[in-house]
C-alpha cells in the first residue's frame, strides 16, 4: 500500500491521501506488520500473566477448579476469535467490530457497537495507568505526588505510541521477553518445589481439573464467566487489520493463536499454583494469592520479580490498548460518524492517528487521578470494561452468522456461497450465546453506567442521522 500524506476524505484538501489520489478516496494505514508482530501485540495486550490477578478469587468461585474454567473459557473465546478473524478477512478495517457489524448487519447498529467498544478501549489504558501509577507510587516513589506519577506514566506511553506502530511492535517484543523470563523462573522453581516435596505424584494430578469432592457444575459455569476475563483484549488485534501484511490470513491466525496460547500458558501457571497451594481456604488474601504462591516456591526474590512483571504487563497492556483505541477512533472518524478532521487525522511521517493518541492519553491521565481519589471506583471500572467488550463479542459472532448464512456472502468472488452448518451457523451462535450469558451476569452498576454510555451514543447517532433516517457512511474495504 502506498505511503500517504494528510488529506480530508470529505473535502479533498491536503490532509490524508496518497499523492495523485482522487478527491473522496479513503484514508488508509500502511501495511507493515507481520503475523508475529500481531501475535506479540496480542500477547502483550492480553498479558501473559492475565490469570495471576484472578487466581485467588477464581479458586473461591470454582471451589478449586480454576484450570477447568480457564480451559472452558478458552474454547468459547477461540470461537469468538475465529469470528473476528473471518470478518477481518472480509473487512480489513481499523474499525474492527464497529465495521463488521455495520457492514454485515446494519450501519446504525455498527455505530452503537463501536460506541460500546470505545468505552472498553478507553478504560483499558486508563485502568492500567492507574495500576502502574499506584504500584510505583506505593512501592518505589512515594515521595512524588500521585498525579505527577500518573502524568509521567501517561506521557511515556503516549510518546511511545506517537513514534509509530513499528516502534511499538519492537517494544512489545522486549516486554514479552522480559515477562517470559520471570514466568519461566516460576515454572522451574515450581516444578522443583513439587518434585522434592512429593516427586511425580505431586507434579501430575487430575485434581485441579476434576475433584469429585468439590466439583459443582453450577459453580464451574459461574466461575467460567469470571475466567473469561483472562482473554479480554484479544479483539484489539483486529484494529490493526489495515496495517497487516496479508490480513485475510494473518489476522485470523493471530487472534486464534493468541487465545490458544493465553489459555494454555495461563492454564499451566494456574495448574502449578493449585498444586503448590492446593487448599485455597488457607490463602492469607484472595486478591494476592498467586503472589503468596510465588513467595512459597521462590522466596522474596521471585515475589518481587513477579511484582515487576505485573507492572510490565500493565505497561504493555496500556501501550497496546491505547493503540487499539486510537485506531478505533480513526476508523469511526474516517467514516464521518465522528468529526473527521480530528479523528481521521494521520501524521504524514509516522502514519499514526496522532490526535487520537493524545486524546486517549489525556483521558487516561484524568481518569487515573479521579479514580485514585475515589478508591473503590477503580474496581468498578474493571467490571465496566466488560460491558463494551462482550457487546462487541456478541455483535461479531452474530455478524458471521448474518454475513455468511443469511446474506450468503463469501470472502472471495466466485467462492462457494452456501453456508457451512458448523462454521457459519453452529459455532458463531454458540459464541454469541456464551458471550450473552456473561454480559447478562455483569454487575448491576456496570450495566447502569454502561447503559448510560450506550444511551448517550444512541442520542448522538440520532442527532447526526436525522433520527436514524440516514445511515452513517461506512467504507467498503473490498472495493477501496
Amino acid at each position: 500500500m502506498p505511503a500517504i500524506s494528510q488529506r480530508d476524505t470529505a473535502t479533498g484538501s491536503s490532509a490524508g491521501f496518497p499523492a495523485g489520489s482522487p478527491p473522496g478516496a479513503p484514508v488508509h494505514l500502511r501495511q507493515v506488520l507481520t503475523l508475529w508482530d500481531l501475535i506479540f501485540y496480542g500477547m502483550v495486550l492480553i498479558q501473559p500473566v492475565a490469570g495471576i490477578p484472578l487466581f485467588g478469587v477464581a479458586q473461591q468461585l470454582s471451589n478449586g477448579h480454576t484450570v477447568t474454567t480457564i480451559l472452558i473459557a478458552m474454547l468459547a473465546m477461540v470461537i469468538t476469535a475465529v469470528s473476528y478473524g473471518r470478518m477481518a478477512a472480509v473487512y480489513p478495517s481499523a474499525g474492527s467490530a464497529y465495521t463488521y457489524v455495520g457492514r454485515a448487519i446494519n450501519p446504525h447498529l455498527g455505530f452503537l457497537i463501536g460506541w460500546a467498544m470505545l468505552l472498553d478501549y478507553i478504560l483499558q489504558p486508563l485502568i492500567n495507568v492507574v495500576w502502574i501509577s499506584v504500584a510505583l507510587h506505593s512501592r518505589y516513589i512515594s515521595a512524588i505526588p500521585f498525579p505527577v506519577t500518573a502524568l509521567a506514566v501517561t506521557v511515556f506511553i503516549t510518546a511511545l505510541n506517537l513514534v509509530g506502530i513499528r516502534s511499538s511492535a519492537r517494544l512489545n517484543k522486549l516486554l514479552l521477553m522480559a515477562m517470559c523470563v520471570v514466568i519461566a523462573a516460576f515454572f522451574i522453581l515450581g516444578v522443583h518445589y513439587l518434585y522434592h516435596r512429593g516427586q511425580w505424584p505431586a507434579l501430575f494430578s487430575i485434581t485441579p481439573f476434576y475433584d469429585p469432592k468439590t466439583f459443582d457444575i453450577r459453580r464451574i459455569w459461574g466461575a467460567t464467566s469470571f475466567a473469561a476475563l483472562t482473554y479480554i483484549g484479544f479483539d484489539g488485534i483486529t484494529t490493526l487489520s489495515e496495517e497487516v501484511k496479508n490480513p485475510r490470513r494473518n489476522v485470523l491466525l493471530a487472534t486464534v493463536l493468541v487465545c490458544v496460547f493465553t489459555g494454555l500458558l495461563g492454564g499451566a501457571q494456574i495448574y502449578l499454583g493449585q498444586r503448590i497451594w492446593p487448599n485455597w481456604h488457607t490463602f492469607p488474601n484472595l486478591e494476592t494469592a498467586f503472589m503468596d504462591v510465588c513467595r512459597r516456591v521462590g522466596g522474596p526474590v521471585l515475589f518481587e520479580a513477579m511484582g515487576v512483571v505485573l507492572i510490565l504487563a500493565a505497561l504493555g497492556s496500556a501501550l497496546t490498548g491505547g493503540l487499539g483505541a486510537a485506531r478505533l477512533l480513526f476508523g469511526m472518524g474516517r467514516d464521518g460518524v465522528l468529526p473527521r478532521r480530528i479523528f481521521a487525522h494521520l501524521d504524514p511521517k509516522t502514519n499514526t492517528p496522532t490526535w487520537n493518541i493524545v486524546i486517549i492519553g489525556a483521558v487516561a491521565w484524568l481518569g487515573a487521578v479521579t479514580l485514585n481519589d475515589i478508591g473503590s471506583a477503580y474496581e468498578h471500572a474493571g467490571e465496566l470494561l466488560n460491558f463494551g467488550a462482550f457487546l462487541a463479542f456478541m455483535g461479531v459472532n452474530l455478524s458471521v452468522f448474518w454475513h455468511f448464512t443469511l446474506l450468503r456472502r463469501s470472502p472471495e468472488p466466485g467462492a462457494d456461497q452456501r453456508p457451512g452448518p458448523l462454521r457459519d451457523i453452529i459455532l458463531p451462535l454458540i459464541g454469541f450465546i456464551f458471550c450473552a450469558s456473561i454480559w447478562w451476569n455483569l454487575n448491576i452498576l456496570a450495566k447502569i453506567v454502561g447503559g448510560i454510555w450506550f444511551l448517550t451514543g444512541a442520542v448522538y447517532l440520532a442527532a447526526t442521522t436525522s433520527f436514524f433516517r440516514k445511515a452513517p457512511r461506512m467504507i467498503d474495504f473490498r472495493e477501496s
